[in-house]
C-alpha cells in the first residue's frame, strides 16, 4: 500500500531508488542491511543480494519483481532504460555525496537527491492502526521491563547493571531489539541527558534516569522514567513535580492542528517560570515510527504543525549541573481533539 502511494506520485519517465534499510523495509516490509528498491508509476523492483533473495521472495510486500542482486552496475542502467526512467530521484537525508556520484555515473538518465524524502517522509510521519498496534505492543515491552526493574533497582547496583538487566528483559519478552542504545544514570551523572551507563553504584538520595525502548516489527517505543532511591531532598522533590507538571501540561496541548513550537512551549514556560528554563535544552520531544527519531518535532525550532495519526514523545527534562536530572517521557498519539497518551507506567515520584 505505501509503494502504491509513492507510485501515485510519480508521473511517466519517473522513478525513485530507495537505499536506506529503513526505508526500504517501511515499503516492503522486509528488513535487510543492503539492497535497492526501484520505483516508477507501474512498477516496484528489490534488488536483494545472495544473502536475502531467499527470504525476500518469501516476505518482501508489494513488489512487482524480486531480482538478485549481481552487478548494480550491469543491472541499474538497463532497468532505468528497460523502464523509460528520464529522471531518478534519490534520497538525500541518507543518502551518501559517494553512493550519489556512483548512481549518476551508472545511468543514462538524470538523477536529483529531491521528491524521495518528501514522498517519503509524510508517509512515515502519519501512522495507521498497524503501526500504531506495532508500537503500542513495543511499549508494553518497555513497561514490563520498567516494572520488573523497580525491584532490581538498589543501593550498590550499578548503572551499567540497571541498563544491562532493562536490555535482557526486553529482548527476553519479545523484543526483537532494542530502540537505542539503553540510558541509566544515576546520582550526578543523572544531570547529562544522554549520559552513558557507568560503573557507579547507585547511593541512598541518588535519582535514577532510565530512558530505553523495544522494538517490534521494526517499529520502536521510547520512555523515561526518574525514580529516586531511600529518600529525596527538597530541591529534589520540587524539580520532580516541575518536570512533571510540565510533561503534563504539554500532553493536554497536543492534538492535531496546534503547532509544535506550542505543544513545546506549554512544557518550557512551566520549567521557566520555575526558575529553570536555562536548564532544560532539548526539544520536548520527536516523532517515533519505523525509526526512533522521526518527524515531527516539538521544539522551539519547529515550524510544523500536529497531524492525527502523528505519535510523538513528550519529554521534557531538568538538568543541574553536577547534582541531578530529571526527565520523563511518554508517548502521545495525535487525535482531532487531544492526544491518546500510549504509556501507562506511573509518573509519580517513585521513592525505592
Amino acid at each position: 500500500m505505501n509503494i502504491k502511494n509513492i507510485q501515485s506520485q510519480l508521473n511517466n519517465g519517473e522513478g525513485i531508488i530507495v537505499v536506506s534499510p529503513e526505508n526500504r523495509r517501511y515499503l516492503t516490509d522486509f528488513p535487510s542491511s543492503d539492497g535497492y528498491l526501484l520505483i516508477t508509476a507501474t512498477e516496484s523492483i528489490l534488488l536483494a543480494d545472495s544473502r536475502y533473495i531467499e527470504a525476500a521472495q518469501n516476505n518482501a510486500k508489494d513488489c512487482s519483481d524480486i531480482q538478485l542482486l549481481s552487478s548494480l552496475s550491469s543491472q541499474l542502467p538497463a532497468l532505468t532504460d528497460k523502464l523509460g526512467i528520464k529522471t531518478l530521484f534519490t534520497e538525500a537525508e541518507k543518502l551518501s555525496v559517494a553512493d550519489f556520484n556512483r548512481f549518476s555515473s551508472l545511468v543514462s538518465c538524470e538523477c536529483k537527491a529531491e521528491k524521495a524524502d518528501e514522498m517519503i517522509c509524510a508517509l512515515r510521519r502519519i501512522k495507521n492502526e498497524y503501526e500504531k498496534n506495532k508500537i503500542v505492543e513495543a511499549q508494553r515491552i518497555a513497561e514490563a521491563a520498567f516494572d520488573r526493574i523497580l525491584g532490581f533497582i538498589k543501593e550498590g547496583v550499578t548503572e551499567k547493571q540497571v541498563a544491562l538487566e532493562l536490555d535482557y528483559y526486553m529482548l527476553s519478552h519479545g523484543a526483537e531489539c532494542v530502540s537505542f542504545e539503553t540510558i541509566a544514570v544515576s546520582g550526578k551523572n543523572s544531570s547529562m541527558p544522554h549520559g552513558v551507563p557507568s560503573d557507579k553504584k547507585i547511593e541512598k538520595g541518588d535519582f535514577i534516569t532510565m530512558d530505553f525502548g523495544a522494538v517490534v516489527d521494526g517499529y520502536h517505543s521510547d520512555m523515561t522514567r526518574t525514580v529516586a532511591v531511600g529518600e529525596v531532598s527538597s530541591k529534589q522533590a520540587e524539580v520532580y513535580e516541575t518536570v512533571l507538571s510540565a510533561q503534563l501540561a504539554s500532553l493536554d496541548a497536543v492534538r492535531s492542528g496546534v503547532s509544535c513550537f506550542d505543544a513545546d512551549e506549554a512544557a518550557r514556560s512551566i520549567i521557566r517560570n520555575a526558575g529553570y528554563g536555562e536548564f532544560f535544552g532539548h526539544g520536548t520531544g520527536h516523532g517515533v515510527g519505523i525509526e526512533i527519531h522521526e518527524q515531527p518535532r516539538l521544539s522551539l525550532k519547529s515550524k510544523q504543525t500536529l497531524e492525527v495519526g502523528d505519535i510523538v514523545t513528550v519529554e521534557p527534562g531538568i538538568y543541574l549541573p553536577s547534582q541531578f536530572g530529571v526527565r520523563i517521557e511518554d508517548m502521545a498519539f495525535v487525535t482531532e481533539n487531544s492526544c491518546e497518551n500510549l504509556t501507562n507506567s506511573p509518573k509519580q515520584l517513585i521513592i525505592l
